[in-house]
């Protein structure tokens, strides 16, 4: 006698994965472009193409997180840059994080990283909003499309972190205020990249090293409280391929380029580690419309 019951398990096939993944990768687009208009059950349901009774069961499955604390987690992230980088009304970025009063806000933020908004504004907790707003989950996209470039040698101003990853704002937050006081690197006009010496998962995490680089046409940086210098980013071919979302799930990104791409392409590496361009970032679009290329300079 079959202990089942007589029941047949039914596998499921990689296109019925492919098309729920595509369908919950649809929700995605549309919750970081409306991030701050209504998202509810049923809107997200209608955009999934599914009714509300699975999706929300679905979208668990595929991404590991409940949709709402998803959008919340988005939300208050996005907030809290706001909050730091634009000085804004504290009522305004609670409504545009979708809560009905400064209040309720406060108290979710408080919830979340500690500090309450105004407490963040003035004096930001880094270590802590790293670990409180770590993005979750990376759902992989198309598969990745590696191009083959020549990447121009670029002077770049540049502010040395050594420290755990969880530290890291910190030094990006020292590099914006250098940013907002001198004309060498200009946010509007120069572009904008990282370079991390060494893996984050591997090693001493006090001993981490990652570059905050922001392009310029100086010949030398002037001396400066935050200790940015001048360096170059070397010009040669490079492998460059597209992250979209979180930056929090770059690793992931880069470990595709060794691990899948690389050993078949018949390319070498050259002595430089990889680096990123970030195209587009937070505040100015959502955490799951950030645009990051990742490049892998090549010999040759």
């Amino acid at each position: 006698m079959r202990r089942d019951g007589g029941r047949r398990k039914s596998p499921v096939s990689s296109s019925d994965d492919d098309f729920y993944r595509r369908r919950i990768r649809a929700v995605l687009t549309h919750i970081g472009a409306h991030l701050d208009e209504d998202l509810s059950l049923e809107r997200l349901a209608e955009v999934a193409g599914m009714s509300r009774f699975h999706f929300h069961r679905q979208f668990s499955a595929i991404t590991g997180v409940p949709v709402a604390r998803l959008i919340a987690l988005l939300r208050l992230k996005q907030a809290s840059l706001e909050l730091f980088l634009e000085d804004p009304r504290v009522i305004d970025v609670a409504l545009r994080a979708g809560f009905q009063s400064p209040e309720a806000f406060a108290r979710a933020f408080r919830r979340a990283q500690g500090q309450s908004p105004s407490q963040f504004k003035r004096a930001p907790d880094w270590e802590r909003w790293a670990q409180a707003f770590r993005h979750p989950f990376h759902l992989q996209g198309a598969p990745m499309d590696v191009q083959i470039v020549e990447f121009p040698a670029t002077p770049v101003a540049v502010l040395e972190h050594q420290g755990p990853p969880d530290t890291l704002m910190r030094s990006v937050a020292s590099f914006i205020e250098w940013r907002k006081g001198s004309d060498v690197s200009p946010n509007g006009t120069s572009a904008t990249y990282g370079v991390p010496w060494s893996d984050p998962d591997q090693g001493d995490p006090a001993e981490w090293r990652f570059d905050i680089c922001g392009s310029t046409e100086v010949e030398a940086v002037p001396s400066n409280p935050q200790g940015v210098i001048r360096k170059q980013l070397p010009g040669g071919r490079c492998a460059v391929a597209r992250h979209e979302g979180s930056t929090d799930r770059i690793g992931e990104t880069v470990y595709a380029l060794y691990r899948d791409w690389l050993p078949g392409s018949g390319e070498r590496v050259r002595d430089f580690p990889c680096f990123f361009h970030y195209v587009q970032r937070m505040p100015s679009v959502s955490e799951l419309e950030q645009i990051t290329d990742v490049y892998l300079p090549l010999e040759g």
